[in-house]
């Protein structure tokens, strides 16, 4: 089979990766003008307009670990030689867990510390090395090309119209095109029935800026946390590859005081200074290689329907990665979702790659079962969030209302789940287990050993000092912290 993967990104690459290893052809059109990179550092220095988030702090999950540990091992050990580095549960435990015991599934729960960059650098030249995978590069796909459809047909698309007017023909076309993606406006042009699609705003703006540490500097200890909620702005520290690391601060998409400042470099890092978990990351022990602030506004939480009653919309074309669900960058999930489903499609390739309605409904049920639940989940927890951020911003209290289940919510997540985490090695592992998508999204409420735990810390929240604070509490506190 001859497959076009539309799309040179990590889902595309991830798409290109197991076909080709499944024995089929590809073809992966990328818009970017991308040269191969020699070095970590020059990827890191690519021009990848179409994909603007590569300079946004990433996560690699354990979920994503797991599949390339399993069926790459060659890409995997390429990683690690090339400066990514392992994460493992248990290694950098808080020093209030005393009771550890390493079990076999921790052997699992393992994140990769890699710049986004250079993990598209190491799987583009893997998918290079083999043999079935053909880059073209420089020039953008405009539209499908289809069968002629009878009235009440499903259309079936036959390859790939490009920006230069060529047209590459293809058995399957994956459409890997990121959030952008303008794969519902190329299925209506061939006739498709419309895509089905549900929009809901994160509510956020990012902010990054990316640092490498100086010679003989060290990671501060990862004993603590590595990101904090503080209502009115979220933070995080993502550790990448060669001594790098990267800070990112987020702000409600409302507060344009506050979105403006951060886009500042010298104001950037002072913030990050007056917040516990990246305060120690900014005391002198790196340096910025990153001049700008890199900011991504209009964050949706989208995801797109192509099967609708029961039937495909089309044959023929599969979306994979963003193309089918965006979520919060915030939660780290955007890299290993891409690259889950793109096996998801790969597994329904080789079950029914010679029929197309089946395999479009085989991977729509995948998708369905495996990742929709983290769409959904992410979801509710903006909706929550836009709910807090807008009382902070108003000078109200989001807990006032003692009735609203969400304050007990609340409450349960801040004095119950924070603190048993620092002290209950199990509670410790099922986060970890959400947080990698090895769990399901409910899994804290679900397992009746940990919520009891939670409960129990929650219960005894009178008995113990209040939370340590992970910054300025009131948002009017950090402004005054900020250089004007």
């Amino acid at each position: 089979m001859h497959v076009l993967v539309v799309g040179g990104g990590v889902s595309g690459l991830g798409s290109a990766l197991v076909l080709a290893r499944q024995g089929h052809q590809v073809t992966v059109v990328e818009r970017d003008d991308t040269p191969m990179p020699s070095s970590a550092d020059e990827a890191f220095d690519w021009d990848r307009r179409g994909a603007p988030q590569v300079r946004h702090s990433h996560a690699f999950l354990a979920r994503l670990v797991g599949l390339l540990r399993r069926d790459y091992a060659d890409v995997y050990a390429e990683l690690l030689a090339e400066g990514a580095t392992e994460m493992r549960f248990g290694d950098d435990l808080p020093p209030t867990i005393v009771d550890f015991q390493r079990l076999p599934e921790d052997d699992e729960l393992v994140m990769l510390a890699c710049r986004r960059t250079t993990f598209e650098w190491v799987l583009r030249r893997a998918a290079v090395a083999e043999g079935r995978v053909t880059f073209r590069t420089g020039v953008g796909v405009e539209g499908l090309l289809a069968q002629p459809a009878g009235p009440g047909a499903v259309p079936h698309v036959t390859g790939v119209r490009l920006a230069d007017g060529t047209t590459i023909a293809g058995d399957l076309t994956v459409v890997a095109a990121g959030r952008r993606s303008a794969l519902s406006e190329w299925l209506a042009a061939i006739g498709a029935a419309p895509v089905a699609e549900e929009v809901d705003d994160t509510g956020i703006v990012y902010f990054s800026r990316f640092y490498r540490l100086l010679p003989g500097q060290d990671y501060p200890p990862r004993t603590g946390p590595i990101g904090g909620d503080l209502g009115y702005l979220k933070y995080g520290v993502f550790v990448g590859d060669n001594h790098t690391f990267s800070v990112t601060l987020a702000t409600p998409t409302v507060d344009g005081e506050l979105r403006k400042l951060l886009a500042d470099p010298v104001v950037f890092d002072e913030c990050a200074r007056q917040l516990v978990a990246t305060a120690p990351w900014l005391d002198g022990r790196a340096l910025p290689i990153t001049e700008e602030v890199h900011v991504m506004a209009g964050l949706l939480n989208r995801w797109r329907d192509h099967v609708v009653a029961g039937a495909p919309v089309a044959t023929g074309v599969l979306p994979v990665g963003d193309a089918v669900l965006c979520t919060n960058p915030l939660y780290g999930r955007g890299c290993s979702t891409a690259f889950w489903s793109a096996h998801l499609m790969a597994d329904a390739v080789a079950r029914h790659g010679d029929d197309p309605s089946a395999l479009a409904l085989a991977y729509d049920d995948a998708l369905r079962a495996e990742i929709f639940p983290w769409y959904r989940a992410g979801v509710d927890q903006d909706a929550e969030a836009r709910r807090v951020a807008a009382a902070l911003l108003a000078g109200d209290d989001p807990d006032g209302d003692t009735s609203d289940p969400r304050t007990f919510m609340r409450s349960v997540f801040r004095d119950g789940l924070l603190p048993a985490m620092r002290s209950d090695a199990v509670v410790l592992r099922a986060f970890f287990r959400g947080l990698n998508l090895l769990a399901t999204p409910d899994s804290l409420v679900s397992d009746a050993d940990v919520s009891a735990r939670v409960l129990a810390a929650w219960q005894d929240r009178d008995n113990r000092p209040p939370e340590p604070a992970l910054g300025p509490k009131r948002r009017a506190e950090l402004l005054s912290l900020l250089p004007a």
